[in-house]
């Protein structure tokens, strides 16, 4: 009896192994972590080694650092200065595969972008499908650590903004088929690889203190940093497919995106308000179409008639930005 419960077991724990391979370890029962869990766990947890790599703000020297005194953008506010320093830190934290909060993170991201119920291994091709460039995503978190993570899980689990990663998502998958008569360029792009670009920007417009003004008047930065990612990835998808751009444009595309985000943050953050603002307009407009009032025979009269409520329209538009941050 004791020789059958020891192979049962041995069965069962090889049956629980290949489980465990095919959606990750607890993947598929791991609940969803929201932006401000996740948070609060760095703000808990032991960085010390961490944040002993963190430099603050960009080394001036000469002539650089005189102009930079009198006549760059005025300092963080000594209060906000321990906020900058925790983004930092959480930038230069790697993805730890013991780590269950990192592990709760990783497969949020994945189970919001695809719409998915269950989860998925740790390492594996659908990493690539999502952006990624292998089976790893902790390879390409170079240079924006866990922050990089962090800001696709805000860019997913915001209610205003999930519509807007969702839609770029799409885009970045982008498969029309070429026809005989006019030849479609692909539109495809590695939508995780573009995020931790777009949080590498936010992060050196943040340590060049270009942010200090916005982050001084609204008294945060972890939240400036998270709407100034949204913002600049907004643009970045309007240019992308009111241009028709492909992943060719990418590198230009890319700087032009950083020349703005460290010269004009606040038009950028205005043209997301807008755009939320917009959005959320536009969702009550069609509630109301949807609600006929009393008296009326229900049909939706006018040009907007029969028209399915989503975003797409809003994302379309483009917004003028000045001088040499204009991207359009």
């Amino acid at each position: 009896v004791g020789e059958e419960l020891r192979r049962a077991r041995e069965e069962w724990e090889a049956v629980e192994d290949i489980q465990s391979g095919l959606v990750g370890k607890s993947a598929g029962s791991a609940p969803l972590i929201s932006f401000n869990e996740a948070l609060q766990h760095f703000q808990t947890a032991d960085l010390s080694e961490c944040r002993k790599k963190i430099q603050a703000t960009v080394r001036r020297q000469g002539l650089a650092a005189l102009l930079h005194f009198l006549f760059g953008p005025p300092r963080l506010q000594q209060q906000l200065q321990g906020e900058r320093d925790l983004a930092l830190t959480i930038a230069q934290c790697g993805l730890d595969d013991n780590e269950t909060v990192h592990m709760r993170i990783l497969q949020t991201i994945y189970k919001k972008l695809t719409c998915s119920r269950l989860g998925c291994p740790r390492y594996g091709a659908h990493w690539e499908e999502l952006g990624f460039q292998g089976a790893d995503p902790g390879t390409d978190l170079r240079g924006t650590g866990m922050l990089g993570l962090m800001q696709m899980l805000y860019f997913v689990m915001d209610a205003q903004t999930l519509p807007l990663a969702h839609q770029i998502f799409r885009l970045s998958r982008h498969e029309t088929q070429a026809s005989d008569v006019m030849p479609v360029l692909l539109q495809n792009f590695p939508f995780c690889i573009m995020s931790v670009n777009i949080t590498r920007i936010v992060l050196q417009a943040l340590r060049e203190e270009r942010l200090s003004r916005e982050c001084n008047r609204r008294q945060q930065v972890i939240a400036v940093l998270n709407d100034l990612y949204t913002a600049a990835f907004l643009q970045l998808y309007r240019v992308w497919k009111s241009q028709h751009k492909t992943v060719a444009d990418s590198g230009f595309l890319l700087k032009e995106l950083e020349l703005s985000t460290k010269k004009k943050p606040k038009q950028l953050l205005k043209s997301l308000e807008a755009y939320v603002s917009r959005n959320a307009t536009s969702v009550a407009d069609g509630i109301q179409r949807l609600s006929p009032p009393s008296g009326s025979v229900g049909s939706i009269s006018g040009s907007r008639a029969g028209e399915e409520i989503n975003f797409t329209g809003v994302c379309d538009l483009q917004v003028e930005l000045e001088g040499e941050a204009r991207l359009i």
